[in-house]
């Protein structure tokens, strides 16, 4: 019997079962990138998408998938692996869920969402409840090829996203690292008042924009100050990105944090698992994340 169901981003499958081996968490199978436990659901940080309430159903013909799938709920994303075209029939029976990209800052879906899959043409996995609102756990947004000066904008924007609130006009922004300045373009755009903390200079068009300003310092060294956000995608290790945001937080001068935990090498899951035991903390892996997570953090 599968009690949980966690699916992996692409390329992060080892990630994902040693963390959930950790928390003893047992997989029976792999089913493409979804690992199927008969444990129950628990919290996984490399996981974009869980399955909470997976319900394994005989399915003979196309007609009975999509009906079973229609008599729990109304909206359903599909994760295909194999019996693409039988998966494909049984997508034709069922209402359609419109995923297009999300326009920043657009709020993430509120609508219920559930997933299923084949696991063989007469068999189904369904579960009508999941983590993610996002099809696949993956939250697709319309990019913007012209402003930001590198990719890195597509990770604060996913992060604000998920966390479900966002910077506006008049908060005060710390960007730690901030070189080039895709994460201060970000906070700008939002109409923030945002010090932009490296030794290296931000992008012209990007310290050109209002509420913007510089200030050349080591981030590691910089003391607490009141801010409203604190963010940070700076290339470090983790044990000493843990000791500035507890730093930040023991000091009480800021109400967010957003940041990148950057793995170089082996994953330190203990660390990971340090950032995730701060009270009011959430550790989650973005679909626009790499060997990486990001932290986010309210007082509230």
């Amino acid at each position: 019997m599968i009690g949980s169901a966690f699916l992996a981003a692409e390329g992060f499958e080892i990630q994902l079962f040693d963390e959930l081996t950790r928390k003893n968490i047992h997989i029976d199978a792999w089913h493409g990138r979804l690992a199927l436990s008969p444990d129950p659901p628990v919290n996984a940080a490399w996981a974009l998408d869980i399955w909470t309430d997976p319900r394994e159903i005989e399915t003979p013909s196309v007609k009975t998938a999509a009906d079973a799938l229609r008599a729990m709920q109304r909206n359903w994303s599909a994760y295909g692996v194999e019996h693409h075209r039988r998966m494909a029939l049984i997508t034709e029976r069922l209402p359609p869920v419109k995923a297009r990209p999300l326009v920043f800052p657009e709020p993430a879906p509120a609508s219920h969402l559930g997933a299923w899959t084949l696991l063989a043409s007469d068999r189904m996995l369904a579960s009508p409840i999941k983590s993610s609102p996002f099809v696949n756990g993956e939250c697709v947004l319309e990019e913007d090829h012209i402003g930001p000066p590198s990719r890195a904008y597509l990770k604060l924007w996913e992060a604000l996203t998920r966390f479900g609130k966002f910077p506006g006009p008049g908060d005060t922004c710390l960007d730690l690292g901030a070189a080039p300045g895709g994460w201060t373009w970000v906070l700008a755009k939002l109409q923030a008042n945002v010090t932009a903390i490296d030794k290296a200079p931000l992008a012209a068009n990007v310290a050109a924009m209002p509420g913007v300003s510089e200030r050349v310092e080591n981030a590691f060294t910089l003391p607490p100050e009141p801010v409203d956000w604190l963010c940070s995608d700076i290339i470090a290790y983790p044990e000493p990105l843990l000791a500035l945001v507890r730093k930040w937080i023991d000091a009480g001068t800021t109400r967010n944090i957003v940041c990148t935990i950057k793995f170089q090498g082996e994953t330190d899951h203990d660390a990971a698992e340090a950032f995730a035991a701060i009270p009011g903390a959430r550790v989650i892996h973005l679909s626009h994340n790499k060997h990486e997570l990001t932290f986010l953090w309210s007082s509230s």
